[in-house]
């Protein structure tokens, strides 16, 4: 059974927690969908974390369109959501129309992510008029934190949080994109005081990544985080569930090891 916008709806309603994952493989899509995740999101920092790209603004719609494409294949129980690049939503609403219905038709999406949207609410309401769920990503990030006039920080912490003086601006935030017509709202750094309040003062379900907690209707998580796959932890163990640089970096010294010392590999021929 596939997992739906109204089955999202209903665990907001009931107080069940979303989970959701951010995945850019098919291989990993196949895995999180058989844990049993709701959401599978493609995230627009592919190129950062797994290509090396120095600035996450430089991912294209091409480029998007093929990490869509292979985890599409991957996933068959979970709602697909796909990040819209930079660029076409702040091009104005026809352009994000035409973006989104390029994720949806060629990339096999069910939902458009829109990163800042609480900026470009009139793209919000133009993509979901075209028939489009739209999950509308607001908070402090790196392209919003000048507005709000606090400093942003890719460590979660106190100092990453919402102020909670920010608490009335950012309910104000979240109902406006509701109003627009955004289906899901991600919510970044929301902290525990602006948290709830975003949280109660919405009917659509709320997740939350960087800076989120249980406070939310629900997680987001990149896989590669949640599983410790970054190179760092080789060096620095995260606190994750696993550390699969180290387990990855280990297994790869045993193999050359066979082959040097003119063992069969494990699995070969």
């Amino acid at each position: 059974m596939t997992v739906s916008l109204p089955e999202l709806q209903a665990m907001k309603h009931d107080g069940r927690k979303i989970v959701g994952v951010v995945a850019w493989d098919y291989q990993m899509a196949r895995i999180v969908d058989r844990a049993g995740v709701d959401l599978v999101s493609v995230g627009d920092t592919v190129g950062v974390n797994l290509w090396g790209q120095p600035n996450p603004l430089e991912i294209t719609m091409d480029q998007l369109l093929v990490v869509c494409q292979a985890v599409r294949r991957g996933v068959r129980r979970a709602l697909l959501s796909c990040d819209f690049p930079f660029g076409p939503l702040q091009e104005g609403p026809q352009e994000a129309v035409r973006a989104a219905i390029r994720l949806v038709k060629e990339g096999g999406v069910d939902v458009v992510k829109l990163d800042g949207a609480a900026d470009h609410l009139d793209a919000v309401t133009a993509v979901h008029k075209a028939g489009i769920p739209v999950f509308a990503q607001f908070g402090i990030t790196p392209q919003t934190a000048l507005r709000y006039g606090v400093t942003y920080s890719a460590t979660p912490g106190p100092g990453s949080e919402v102020p909670p003086e920010m608490r009335d601006e950012l309910v104000a935030e979240a109902e406006a994109l509701e109003a627009a017509g955004a289906s899901l709202l991600n919510f970044t750094n929301s902290g525990p005081v602006v948290g709830p309040a975003v949280t109660g003062a919405v009917s659509i379900p709320v997740l939350g990544g960087h800076g989120g907690g249980p406070w939310l209707d629900g997680r987001i998580r990149m896989a590669t985080a949640a599983i410790g796959y970054a190179a760092t932890g080789l060096d620095d163990p995260p606190e994750t569930y696993a550390n699969v640089a180290r387990i990855s970096h280990d297994a790869i010294t045993a193999y050359a090891d066979d082959v040097r010392a003119g063992r069969q590999i494990r699995g070969g021929r």
